[in-house]
């Protein structure tokens, strides 16, 4: 895509009377050579692929590590038993995060969205939505544009490679994302997407890539629940008109500033953080 920033888009959207998610649908067109049509179908594709994989949810799976599995079945059961401080939208909001990312650390199907090791945010927040409130197709494709617009000012700004820049990268811009599609969902105009997608990433802003033995489970695998919940709450902040004092853009600027910053050892190296505190090291001797 041709975007370069979340205020570029915005004022784009405004001079040509259209919205943040056609502008980033016309990119899409120009960039492949696809009509709108298709354009959309691909993402609704991507959806559908999205949902299979929650459905396609093994409880008894266990990764081969035996790290990750069946958490997302207790988170379930949890919910269900009505006892979940949380409530019920952002109980079922945790346990398809969760279950997602089970599924990739067992090599199930998953949508990498941003990335594998956060492929949790996005879907958990879009179908616990669709599954509550029944927006329609057409207003969820319209959503993933808005994600794909977040990501990609996110991606040409700083990264969304924990290698490159930390968790923060990964699972901060899957929050991002997933906060501006949801604002989007909830009725939210151009300005209370960008600012929902700068809430949820300054929230994250720092959060190290430190998975334990090198595998995308520990801690991986909970923080897209925390990534996904994050998304839910900067994107009510948002909609009851709650404002980021730095704007968006810069946000994503700091963002890939703090990751070229990080000492290597938090970037997915499995040497710093969680992966070299005493557990984590025995857990390494053990796998290896």
């Amino acid at each position: 895509m041709d975007i370069q920033s979340l205020q570029e888009i915005c004022e784009q959207a405004g001079q040509e009377n259209s919205s943040f998610w056609e502008i980033i649908q016309q990119s899409d067109c120009r960039e492949n050579g696809t009509s709108c049509e298709e354009s959309a179908a691909a993402l609704l594709e991507m959806y559908h692929s999205m949902k299979d994989a929650d459905a396609q949810y093994v409880g008894a799976g266990r990764s081969a590590s035996g790290m990750v599995g069946g958490d997302g079945q207790k988170l379930r059961a949890y919910v269900e038993s009505g006892k979940n401080l949380a409530g019920p939208f952002v109980g079922k909001v945790m346990e398809k995060a969760v279950r997602m990312a089970e599924s990739n650390a067992c090599m199930g199907r998953i949508v990498a969205a941003p990335t594998a090791g956060s492929c949790g945010v996005l879907p958990a927040v879009l179908i616990a939505y669709d599954e509550t409130y029944a927006p329609g197709e057409e207003k969820l494709v319209e959503s993933l544009y808005v994600a794909a617009g977040i990501g990609q000012v996110i991606s040409a700004r700083a990264s969304v490679s924990g290698a490159s820049g930390g968790c923060q990268a990964e699972i901060g811009s899957a929050s991002a994302m997933a906060a501006g599609a949801l604002a989007y969902l909830c009725g939210g105009d151009d300005k209370t997407v960008c600012q929902a997608a700068a809430i949820a990433l300054k929230a994250l802003l720092g959060l190290t890539c430190d998975p334990v033995a090198g595998l995308v489970e520990v801690p991986c695998v909970k923080r897209n629940a925390v990534g996904a919940v994050n998304a839910v709450e900067a994107a009510d902040m948002a909609m009851a008109g709650i404002t980021s004092v730095i704007p968006p853009d810069e946000v994503i600027d700091a963002m890939g500033e703090t990751g070229q910053d990080m000492n290597a050892k938090y970037r997915e190296t499995g040497e710093g953080g969680l992966a070299a505190t005493p557990t984590g090291r025995a857990i390494t001797r053990t796998l290896k």
